[in-house]
């Protein structure tokens, strides 16, 4: 077994985009046919489609569903309505900098066609958005290809929350190096953190990983530490949804103690992401908006009730990892290492 039997994310067929339901897996695997708006709305906001570079894709398909329905408008009238279209997505992931990144893309190619018909705008975009999907694959892969040069045989390998091909359009970020590596015939382990609230390292990175035929052990969130500490982790890699410009990185919760653990144990730790989400007009960590979810993503387990009813909950979706904790960025562009501010900018 390889990566090559896991399924793709999502897919374009007949002007529908079809998307995994992420919220089922691991008991039920399904496809999600998304026809209009709301749909992909939804889809983003419930993690249907998760992952900053998946995401980023679907809200580019996404876009070209919104104007499916302005078709029969006027070129400019087209536009307005696309652009309000534009905004409203961009709202479902704020944290995740891929989405409005995307979205970013899909409206210059529009704002380019102010002298086509309103078909030929449709085609422009669905062009990009196809663009955008394509450059997934092939970015997922470069990271992969610098990033296994880091996972020699024998290493234990830790990651945090689902940086997968389920988080990208196929291979993963995080994950990238870990299935080119297996491509190498190379033996090592991998460690997954379950991930509260949403459980995604469990639901999510266990069920990939096993699929493709890794050596994949399932850990609890705060059994990181002892794990580290017993010598099984030689490697940390993680992903990320936003990268400032100064190196800080935001990712799913957790990371954070996950990095200080690393840090106190001499373990190397990687965000491998690709540059779309590097966010330059961001200064530092602290910059970044963190999205809150709902309390009933902590207080209950399953249906379940787990906390007291009417309990205060704090439930941030990500935590910022200063860029001093950090030992290198795998990008598709290749390892960036310090002074981050000079060398991200680089290749950015």
């Amino acid at each position: 077994m390889s990566f090559e039997s896991l399924p793709y994310t999502l897919r374009w067929q007949e002007d529908i985009l079809y998307v995994i339901d992420q919220t089922l897996l691991p008991e039920i695997f399904i496809e999600v046919p998304l026809r209009n708006i709301d749909e992909v709305y939804v889809a983003i906001k419930t993690l249907q489609v998760r992952g900053a570079p998946a995401i980023g894709v679907a809200g580019a398909y996404g876009l070209c569903i919104c104007a499916q329905k302005h078709l029969d408008e006027e070129p400019n009238l087209f536009m307005e309505n696309l652009g309000k279209d534009a905004k409203y997505l961009n709202s479902s992931r704020p944290t995740a900098v891929n989405l409005s990144w995307a979205i970013k893309r899909i409206m210059k190619r529009l704002y380019a066609c102010v002298q086509k018909s309103t078909e030929e705008m449709y085609a422009e975009i669905l062009d990009e958005a196809t663009r955008i999907h394509q450059e997934d694959l092939r970015t997922c892969r470069m990271i992969g290809e610098h990033g296994r040069e880091l996972i020699q045989d024998g290493f234990g390998i830790l990651t945090h929350c689902n940086a997968g091909s389920l988080a990208t359009s196929r291979l993963g970020t995080a994950t990238a190096p870990m299935y080119l590596a297996q491509e190498q015939k190379k033996r090592f382990k991998v460690y997954a953190d379950e991930t509260r609230p949403l459980c995604q390292g469990s639901r999510l990175t266990a069920w990939e990983l096993q699929r493709a035929g890794l050596d994949v052990t399932l850990i609890c969130d705060d059994m990181a530490a002892s794990v580290m500490a017993s010598g099984r982790i030689q490697l940390v890699i993680v992903g990320a949804d936003r990268v400032a410009a100064n190196g800080d990185t935001a990712n799913k919760i957790g990371t954070l103690g996950v990095a200080i653990m690393a840090k106190h144990f001499g373990i190397p730790f990687y965000v491998a992401c690709p540059t779309s989400t590097l966010d330059m007009k961001t200064s530092c960590g602290y910059d970044i908006e963190i999205e809150q979810r709902g309390n009933d993503e902590v207080c209950f387990f399953g249906e379940k009730r787990t906390a007291p009813v009417d309990i205060n909950v704090l439930n941030p979706a990500f935590d910022v990892t200063p860029a001093y904790l950090i030992s290198g960025f795998i990008t598709e562009k290749g390892i960036v290492k310090r002074p981050y501010e000079n060398n991200l900018k680089a290749i950015f």
